[in-house]
């Protein structure tokens, strides 16, 4: 008898690709955490220079980040394009105060809602994941943008999340 190991929120069967999308997603906020967690309420507030963002901002502009994105996982399971409104980032950190915000509850709203965000990259199907759509606006939404001209999928806007999150955690210091 052969037995499958499966992490704690994955469905059986579900795809390797997501699985292995969301371990990554799980593995930058198990090695980020505890190294935010290490920086200073006065430490996160610092603005490295004009016009940049603090820890504070980055992490909220990732929290941001995770509310939008969750969204779009979640509705691309149920429609054949990827056309997703955009978000005015800089408007919604500022907006939102996150220089204003105890660090400690900032980085534990990032790390609860992106380990959720993973728990729903994993149990994507995989012909969800892997479906080509043609009609997408990864152009101008994506991190690592999509011609408009070519295909896009489920999988590569959920895999250029990650990646987005792990840049903004290297400008932290902590990936």
């Amino acid at each position: 008898m052969t037995l499958r190991t499966t992490a704690r929120d994955e469905s059986p069967g579900a795809p390797t690709g997501a699985i292995a999308i969301a371990g990554q997603l799980r593995a930058a906020i198990a090695q980020a955490t505890p190294r935010l967690a290490a920086i200073s309420e006065r430490q996160s507030a610092q603005r490295p220079a004009p016009g940049k963002w603090s820890p504070r901002e980055i992490i909220g502009h990732l929290i941001d980040s995770a509310a939008n994105n969750h969204a779009r996982f979640v509705v691309a399971q149920s429609r054949d394009d990827l056309v997703f409104t955009p978000y005015d980032q800089e408007a919604w950190v500022r907006l939102q105060h996150y220089q204003d915000v105890a660090w400690s509850e900032l980085v534990e709203l990032w790390r609860v809602y992106n380990r959720h965000v993973a728990h729903v990259i994993a149990v994507t199907p995989h012909e969800l994941l892997t479906q080509p759509r043609s009609r997408h606006n990864l152009d101008r939404i994506a991190w690592k943008t999509v011609l408009a001209n070519e295909p896009a999928t489920l999988g590569g806007l959920m895999q250029d999340y990650v990646e987005h999150m792990l840049h903004h955690l290297r400008q932290v210091g902590v990936a």
